[in-house]
């Protein structure tokens, strides 16, 4: 029998506590108790739970027992090859800072930002170094769009898992089309290496990332909950 909860390393150094994460996407009554067990034997302050949004029973149960419901992940896909329009290059170690400035401000609809309990410095210098490391190595490609000789946004791209994980666009150059530029970029790099279907994640309540991904052919792949459960401290 699996372990009820997983501790996220990388998370919990990064937040300064220790934060753990539901292996399965259901719950039941004797799943919970196992579930609260593990955290209070393993000092867990956040847990994260991403569960299907079809079992009324662990609604219920998630909604019982201190689970707050922080996001709804939204999983799209495209099929078939892009005919991009702008051109991109990318991401040199000299981009770093300019991407992290954009980082910075670019994800407040993102679960971390909606959790009142995480501190919002945070949540910022998280997107700066999820882009740092995705430029370091993390993602396999980091695709940056210029105007006027700067930055003004990038997408990174995942091979193995054929996803598109990072995009962020600049306050100055929204509503120019540098992300719908950057999107299919991104389709075009994945279909140059054999990939026929590219995925994206977003959350429910941004509804401008999708119907950008939606005009760019993405539909609808899957839908789940992200919810967080904070124990007390102990301190």
């Amino acid at each position: 029998m699996t372990e009820p909860c997983e501790v996220l390393a990388w998370d919990s150094s990064f937040f300064g506590f220790s934060i753990a994460r539901v292996t399965s996407d259901r719950l039941t009554a004797e799943r919970m108790r196992e579930i609260d067990s593990w955290c209070a034997a393993n000092r867990v302050r956040c847990l994260y739970f991403l569960s299907r949004p079809d079992d009324p029973l662990t609604t219920r149960l998630a909604e019982d027992h201190g689970f707050h419901l922080v996001d709804v992940r939204l999983t799209l896909r495209r099929s078939g090859a892009s005919s991009p329009a702008g051109t991109v290059r990318p991401a040199r170690p000299e981009d770093i800072p300019m991407l992290q400035s954009i980082a910075a401000e670019s994800y407040q609809d993102s679960r971390f930002y909606y959790d009142p309990n995480f501190p919002r410095p945070l949540c910022a210098s998280l997107y700066e170094t999820w882009i740092r490391l995705s430029c370091e190595g993390f993602a396999d490609a980091v695709l940056l769009a210029e105007s006027e000789g700067a930055a003004a946004g990038y997408i990174s791209c995942h091979l193995r898992e054929a996803k598109i994980g990072l995009l962020g666009v600049g306050g100055r150059a929204r509503g120019a089309g540098v992300g719908a530029t950057l999107v299919e970029q991104a389709v075009a790099w994945f279909h140059a290496r054999g990939v026929r279907e590219v995925f994206v994640v977003t959350q429910g309540r941004n509804v401008a990332a999708q119907r950008l991904y939606q005009r760019c052919g993405f539909l609808t792949h899957s839908l789940q909950l992200w919810y967080h459960k904070w124990y007390p401290s102990g301190e």
